[in-house]
């Protein structure tokens, strides 16, 4: 791995962690709070692609298994893993990875439309998904209670996927040789909208 790679990623890392120093919102439906991370794992996949976005959430993965305190409310440890939020964190790979792919897809050229149905797809969809489904095993209800759980999260989530589809676009306008995800690709990253 390149030392230019690994800086995107711990860069990456580094940026969840700083939106974990945002507290917790607790919210009275569900045990799992509301957070400014997801927003750190949609930029990373928008941003660096498939491979070094979802490797960057590993490495944030890794460190939360470590102890590190990097989620928000300064929780870290494998404990935190395996409760109630684990399923949503143990996502962020996952999801950063499937907006990278995705992203890739529209390149040469990306509108904001497409930009959000990635992140909304990658960030909302699929974490929501895992989330629910690790949270109704770990705490022993129905998928379907622990998906009427998850519905408070939707509008702030809904407004990151945005703010990260904005972003993505804005860079790809102004400065594209800052997405670092895609500079194997043979055409030049050009946004359109």
């Amino acid at each position: 791995m390149k030392t230019r790679t690994m800086m995107y990623v711990a860069m990456f890392a580094g940026v969840v962690g700083v939106l974990g120093l945002l507290p917790p919102i607790p919210i009275p439906i569900s045990p799992v709070p509301v957070t400014a991370q997801t927003l750190g794992v949609m930029l990373a996949g928008s941003l660096l692609g498939a491979r070094m976005g979802g490797g960057s959430m590993l490495l944030v993965l890794g460190l939360i298994a470590a102890g590190m305190p990097l989620l928000s409310g300064g929780r870290g440890g494998l404990g935190v893993l395996l409760g109630p939020s684990g399923g949503y964190i143990l996502s962020w790979p996952i999801a950063a990875f499937v907006i990278g792919w995705l992203m890739e897809r529209f390149l040469p050229r990306l509108h904001i439309v497409q930009a959000v149905i990635t992140n909304v797809i990658g960030g909302v969809v699929i974490i929501h998904i895992c989330g629910t489904l690790y949270l109704a095993y770990i705490t022993d209800i129905s998928i379907a209670a622990a998906a009427v759980s998850t519905l408070g999260f939707l509008p702030g989530d809904s407004l990151k996927a945005v703010v990260a589809s904005y972003t993505a676009v804005k860079i790809a306008n102004n400065h594209p040789s800052l997405l670092k995800g895609y500079s194997n690709k043979k055409t030049p990253y050009k946004a359109a909208g």
